[in-house]
């Protein structure tokens, strides 16, 4: 059964994952690697069908793929040209503001608004949806991914 508690570790080690790899691009270290493990980790791609729309996607706007959800962390391949590795852009911090969280057995959802701190210490709001199902081994992967930016509050 899925908790609350399994849902903010995977949010955490999802976050982290982030800071991870913009560390290492950052620093010259093996960045493309860690992306690859922290999709292997922590997405359901090898479980089945993975439901990813990323925040910046335009041109190519789902990421079926392990390969295509690499490019848009990393901008590791040509398969979306649009890319420019949303995990390399510096984050220094990720942290989840969740406005629901259910659980069902071995799914779990969750809905609300991350937050991206850059190198300035500017947070950048994004919302989003996250849908979980547990491996064979009980951690949780990914299976629904949603990001987008909050709608403008500006009137036309």
């Amino acid at each position: 059964m899925v908790s609350l508690e399994d849902v903010e570790r995977a949010q955490q080690e999802w976050g982290d994952g982030i800071v991870a790899i913009s560390e290492a691009h950052r620093n010259g270290g093996d960045y493309v690697g860690i992306a690859t493990n922290h999709i292997n980790t922590l997405y359901a791609y090898q479980i089945g069908p993975v439901m990813f729309k990323p925040t910046l996607a335009a041109v190519d706007q789902f990421r079926p793929t392990l390969e295509s959800a690499l490019s848009y962390f990393v901008a590791s391949n040509n398969d979306c040209p649009e890319d420019e590795g949303f995990a390399i852009k510096g984050w220094t911090k990720v942290r989840f503001e969740n406005d629901r969280v259910t659980t069902d057995g071995n799914r779990a959802f969750a809905m609300g608004n991350y937050f991206f701190t850059d190198p300035e210490g500017y947070e950048v709001k994004v919302e989003y949806t996250f849908g979980y199902i547990e491996d064979g081994d009980s951690n949780l992967r990914i299976q629904l991914h949603h990001s987008s930016m909050p709608a403008s509050t500006n009137s036309s």
